[in-house]
């Protein structure tokens, strides 16, 4: 996009908003440009150009961003890692035959490698934290209902999924809700607005916090490095005046697994049957990765009946983790399950889908809980393994409430600053 933000974005002249002139990816997914290429990873879209900005576009425009280009993702951001058979891998900057993590995975390698300082991402089952964790930069997702979807969608993956970004510093991802989290019209949430800037919160003392601490997630199987982040998370955190219990929600997860698998089946089948309306022909495998027609095909089995279901356990699980948050101010848990995997290792096309969908959940079996519950979440880079591998921690809030997560993480970020951890590749 270096011709439209050179000879069209900043030619026009750019609006004075906070972030006048500063470059900016757009991940090639969820964000809509007019005149440019949105292909979702998909090679049936190579050649899609949408007329339009959609809202989120719009805003970043109006902050004063120049978008320079779009950001590698996986097809459709189904993935946890970036590595499309259309657009192939996207590379970790820390040991380049490493997974970035998905599906922003083309946002974290671009800000690890500091060819911009902030990308854009969206997160609908961990997709802003497991690149932020892989790729050691921060990420924040924010609360249900924060952020604009129109004019596509009311909601994404029944309320799932959100878009936001990843940064290098704190400030920065605060200074980007602050521009672009206004109420949308239309939107079908309401949501409590912040009782002032994000950007101020960052700066703001975050109190003594109570924290909830736990390392075994949904799979139960926790490598060590990320037990050992967490730890190491926990003293500076009782460092800095907070008191760090371990504690967890009592939450039956084999449903609840079921119950969001679900969702995002039915989703990708329904979204497949409109790619077919709009080209005019039935879509077949041949169109696709394999693993992207798996889960249609999962989608299309379903009964409506099991997916009104869905919405019964979901919300069991939500109000059960909401009851959790009255006693505790934040949880911390690993962002992932393991260090960022060697490329392949989540193999959308050779890898037996059983034996992916294991991988998928032993990988992301702490973070996808706060899409399911709407909750504002965040990837801190605190902590590099011995083989040099970024690991980060998640810290997870009650909801409507990103105004205490943005006042703990200013507070790591200077109690320990990760701004100068730049892998050598980027030197």
């Amino acid at each position: 996009m270096y011709e439209e933000a050179r000879w069209w974005t900043i030619a026009r002249g750019l609006p004075d908003g906070p972030f006048k002139g500063v470059p900016f990816l757009l991940k090639d997914l969820g964000a809509t440009y007019a005149g440019v290429r949105l292909t979702m990873g998909c090679k049936l879209l190579t050649n899609y150009v949408p007329n339009y900005d959609n809202e989120l576009v719009k805003r970043y425009k109006s902050a004063g961003l120049v978008c320079v280009g779009r950001a590698n993702t996986p097809e459709f951001g189904l993935s946890v890692t970036t590595e499309s058979v259309l657009l192939g891998p996207a590379r970790n900057p820390w040991n380049t035959e490493r997974s970035t993590g998905g599906s922003s995975g083309g946002s974290a390698a671009a800000l690890a490698a500091r060819m911009v300082p902030i990308a854009h991402g969206s997160d609908g089952g961990d997709s802003i934290r497991i690149p932020s964790s892989s790729c050691g930069v921060f990420g924040l997702k924010p609360s249900r209902g924060r952020m604009p979807t129109g004019p596509e969608a009311g909601e994404i993956w029944e309320g799932f999924a959100t878009n936001h970004a990843l940064s290098i510093s704190v400030r920065d991802n605060a200074a980007l809700l602050d521009a672009t989290s206004a109420p949308e019209v239309g939107a079908p949430y309401g949501i409590p607005a912040p009782v002032r800037s994000f950007v101020k919160e960052v700066e703001a003392n975050p109190g003594k916090l109570k924290i909830a601490l736990f390392t075994k997630g949904s799979a139960e199987v926790t490598h060590p490095d990320c037990i050992a982040a967490v730890k190491d998370a926990a003293r500076l955190c009782e460092s800095l005046g907070h008191t760090v219990e371990e504690a967890a929600p009592k939450l039956n997860y084999e449903p609840l697994r079921n119950a969001s698998r679900l969702i995002v089946t039915g989703h990708t089948a329904s979204m497949l049957d409109r790619i077919g309306r709009v080209i005019g022909q039935k879509v077949t495998a041949d169109m696709f990765e394999p693993w992207t027609w798996y889960l249609a095909q999962l989608g299309w089995k379903a009964s409506a009946a099991q997916f009104a279901d869905t919405k019964e356990i979901i919300n069991s699980a939500t109000r059960t983790v909401a009851s959790f948050l009255t006693k505790y101010d934040v949880i911390l848990t690993p962002t992932l399950g393991a260090p960022p995997p060697k490329l392949g290792y989540f193999d959308t096309v050779n890898t037996p889908f059983e034996e992916l969908s294991k991988r998928v959940s032993e990988h992301n079996q702490f973070a996808w809980l706060h899409n399911v519950t709407g909750l504002p979440a965040m990837s801190v880079p605190l902590f590099w393994n011995a083989q040099g591998l970024p690991i980060g921690v998640q810290f997870a809030g009650r909801y409507a409430d990103e105004a205490t997560l943005y006042r703990l993480a200013g507070q790591l970020e200077e109690a320990r600053p990760w701004r100068e951890k730049i892998p050598s590749i980027a030197l």
